[in-house]
C-alpha cells in the first residue's frame, strides 16, 4: 500500500468550459478524503467501522455537475459569511451595505454565488505523515454585495492520526464581514437516519431564533431544554418535542455557544458517536459557536453516489461566529479591516468505539 499521499483527476466541466479537479487524500491507515477545487467541496470521506469496514460518511455527488445545480451546500466551503444576515443588510462605518438576498428576505452562506460556487486555485502538498490541499481565491470588491477585495486561503490537511484539519486565512483592502466555515453533511452509519447518533456539545448556551431562522439576540441556557447535549444524548430523543425553538428550526438548526475551554483546545466542541458502526467524530475549533443542523429539509429528492438523501439522513456541525453578527453588536465582531488577518481552524478527528 502507498503511504500518505494525494492524487488528482478531472471531476468534470463547468458550464463556462473550465475543468474542475478532484483531489484524493489518503493516509497510511486507509482513510480517504476527496476534495474538489469547485467550491472547496469535500465530496467523499471514507472511514472504518469497528469491524474495519470502510464506508463513505458524507453526502455528495460523483461529478461536479450536480454541485452546480442541485446541492444544498453539500461539503462546501462557505463565505464570505456563513449562516444568515437578516435582510441581507447591515450598517458599516456609517453606510448601509446591501448583500445578495437568497434565502427569502435574508442573505445565506455568502449569497447565490458564494464561495461554494467558485473555482478555487489549488496547490496539493504532502510530507511525512500528512498530505493536503491549499486552496486560494480572490473575492473581488462588490462580489455578492460585499465591500473590498478579500484574498482567502483555505488549507485542508489529512494526517496519519486520522485527523482532517481545515485552516482559514483572509486579508482585505476594505472593511468587510468575514465568517468562513465548512458545510459537510455527515452520517456516521453511511446512510439511513441519523436520529440514533449520540451527540455531546460543550455548550452551556445556544442562540434562540425567530421564524426566519435569525437569532433573536439573546443567549439562552441549554439547561432543561432539548438543546442540552452537555452529556451524550441521541439527537432523535427530543427532536420532535413541542418546543418553540424546535418548531422554528423544523428540528435543530441552531448555533451553540461553545464554552471557553473548547477554544483553548482543551476539549472537543462536539463529539458524535454512531452506536451501530462504532464510528466517532470529534470536532475541535477556535470559533465561538457551532451550528448544529439535523438535515430537516432533506426530503429524498436528491440522490448522490447511489443513495437518496432522506429527511434527517445527515447532520452538519459548522464551527463559526454567530449568525447575523453584523447586525447584533452584542455578538463578537466579524468585521475584518485592512492590516488585520482573519484566522480560524477546525479539526475533525475520526476514531472507533469498540463498544461492549
Amino acid at each position: 500500500m502507498l503511504g500518505t499521499h494525494i492524487d488528482s483527476a478531472s471531476f468534470g466541466t463547468l458550464p463556462d468550459g473550465r475543468e474542475a479537479q478532484l483531489y484524493t487524500l489518503v493516509n497510511r491507515n486507509g482513510l480517504v478524503v476527496k476534495i474538489t477545487n469547485y467550491g472547496g467541496i469535500i465530496t467523499e470521506l471514507c472511514t472504518p467501522d469497528r469491524d474495519g469496514f470502510f464506508t463513505d460518511i458524507t453526502h455528495g455527488y460523483d461529478s461536479v455537475a450536480p454541485y452546480v445545480t442541485d446541492s444544498p451546500y453539500f461539503g462546501a466551503l462557505i463565505g464570505r459569511f456563513g449562516n444568515r444576515i437578516a435582510g441581507g443588510r447591515f450598517e458599516l462605518d456609517g453606510r448601509t451595505v446591501q448583500l445578495d438576498v437568497n434565502d427569502g428576505v435574508n442573505h445565506l452562506h455568502g449569497g447565490t454565488d458564494g464561495f461554494h460556487k467558485v473555482l478555487w486555485s489549488a496547490d496539493p502538498f504532502q510530507g511525512d505523515g500528512f498530505c493536503g490541499l491549499r486552496l486560494s481565491y480572490l473575492s473581488r470588491d462588490g462580489e455578492q454585495g460585499y465591500p473590498g477585495n478579500l484574498a482567502v486561503t483555505v488549507v485542508y490537511t489529512l494526517n496519519d492520526h486520522n485527523e482532517l484539519e481545515v485552516d482559514y486565512h483572509a486579508v482585505t483592502d476594505q472593511a468587510t464581514p468575514v465568517n468562513l466555515t465548512q458545510h459537510a453533511y455527515f452520517n456516521l452509519a453511511g446512510h439511513g437516519s441519523i436520529l440514533s447518533h449520540e451527540f455531546e456539545i460543550d455548550a452551556d448556551g445556544f442562540l434562540p431564533i425567530d421564524g426566519g431562522l435569525i437569532p433573536t439576540g439573546c443567549i439562552a441556557p441549554v439547561e432543561g431544554t432539548p438543546f442540552d447535549f452537555r452529556k451524550p444524548r441521541k439527537i432523535g430523543e427530543r427532536i420532535d418535542e413541542p418546543h418553540e425553538q424546535l418548531a422554528n428550526g423544523s428540528g435543530y438548526d441552531h448555533n451553540f455557544v461553545l464554552n471557553e475551554r473548547t477554544r483553548a483546545g482543551k476539549k472537543a466542541a462536539v463529539t458524535v458517536r454512531d452506536p451501530s458502526s462504532g464510528r466517532v467524530l470529534e470536532l475541535f475549533t477556535d470559533q465561538p459557536g457551532v451550528q448544529l443542523y439535523s438535515g430537516n429539509f432533506l426530503d429524498g429528492s436528491l440522490t448522490g453516489k447511489g443513495w437518496k438523501y432522506g429527511h434527517r439522513g445527515g447532520f452538519c456541525i459548522e464551527p463559526q461566529h454567530f449568525p447575523d453578527a453584523p447586525n447584533q453588536p452584542q455578538f463578537a465582531g466579524t468585521i475584518l479591516r485592512p492590516g488585520e488577518e482573519y484566522k480560524a481552524f477546525a479539526r475533525l478527528r475520526f476514531s472507533v468505539d469498540q463498544g461492549s
